[in-house]
């Protein structure tokens, strides 16, 4: 394990430890349990059968209110991916087993850019962040937090209530992260190409960094790996057994006496190569904040 020296900088209790590889276990109630496999695409234009059925909006991209800007997700094909890392995957973790078959079945604009400050300052009216910077995405805020986020975001927005904003689905976000491709990175297996797309602990400097200043995926997204991770809406399970096959959020039908565990994805600046990986998934418990932590909005779209 390679240790690295600060000198100048404190960082407070929940800032990770720079070579976070395994999920936080000491910040959740986490089952006890947890002791004990599409080629890329470069068509990112919208079908048009499914261009002709989207009543919210026949626009590839928008932007809200508030500059949130959003890209309309191309189904290719039909949506289908296979979720989750292969066994002979480098750096995988078990719990993004087994790797299955998942169809989005309904297109969805998602985030160009994690929310950033200057975003969440105007919805909000506050900035809890470590890192400051208008530009920088917003961290140190709970997955409970990012749903009050959303609420207020949709009350200025006048969404309708089937065609709202919120966090993406765990599925949703993967489909988004691989952008057609089957590979460990959106890029390919070679890691050493992560230092273009990624602000990570090799690049970081240990902080955040101003969204889209690195290459984006194939599909036009920014910020996926490193910089902050991401929250998504499921729960957290210890394995992909049982997982919805929709894209759906997988949650609890029930209320649970512990405070529900969420699943955070897309690594972070204080994490390595291996944390970057499209299949990577950690999580928290959904009322902790981290500095390396924050989200991407998506937009329902209303299919006739």
């Amino acid at each position: 394990m390679v240790k690295i020296l600060i000198s100048e900088r404190i960082f407070p209790e929940d800032c990770k430890d720079p070579e976070e590889i395994e999920p936080p276990l000491s910040r959740g109630s986490v089952d006890n349990s947890i002791n004990s496999s599409v080629k890329r695409s470069s068509n990112i234009s919208v079908n048009s059968s499914i261009n002709r059925s989207i009543k919210s909006s026949s626009e590839s991209s928008l932007s809200t209110s508030i500059g949130i800007e959003l890209i309309l997700l191309p189904l290719l094909p039909a949506g289908e991916f296979d979720m989750g890392s292969p066994s002979l995957e480098k750096r995988r973790k078990l719990w993004e087993s087994p790797v299955h078959k998942v169809t989005i079945k309904n297109p969805f604009y998602i985030g160009k850019y994690p929310v950033t400050q200057e975003q969440w300052q105007k919805v909000m009216g506050n900035n809890p962040s470590y890192f400051k910077g208008e530009k920088h995405p917003v961290e140190k805020v709970s997955w409970v937090e990012a749903q009050d986020f959303f609420r207020k975001l949709n009350s200025l927005e006048k969404t309708e209530n089937n065609c709202k904003y919120r966090l993406p689905t765990e599925a949703e976000w993967e489909y988004a992260a691989r952008a057609g491709t089957s590979t460990s990175y959106f890029f390919g297996d070679d890691e050493s190409k992560l230092t273009e797309y990624a602000w990570f602990l090799e690049n970081s400097g240990l902080e955040t960094h101003s969204v889209g200043l690195k290459k984006s995926n194939p599909w036009g997204l920014y910020d996926l790996y490193g910089n902050v991770g991401e929250w998504v809406q499921d729960e957290y399970h210890i394995s992909y057994k049982g997982a919805p096959e929709d894209g759906r959020a997988w949650e609890s039908s029930f209320t649970g006496l512990s405070t529900p565990v969420r699943v955070r994805r897309g690594g972070g600046w204080n994490g390595n190569a291996g944390c970057c990986r499209s299949a990577e998934r950690l999580f928290l418990a959904q009322d902790k904040r981290l500095n390396s932590l924050g989200f991407r909005v998506v937009r329902e779209v209303t299919l006739d």
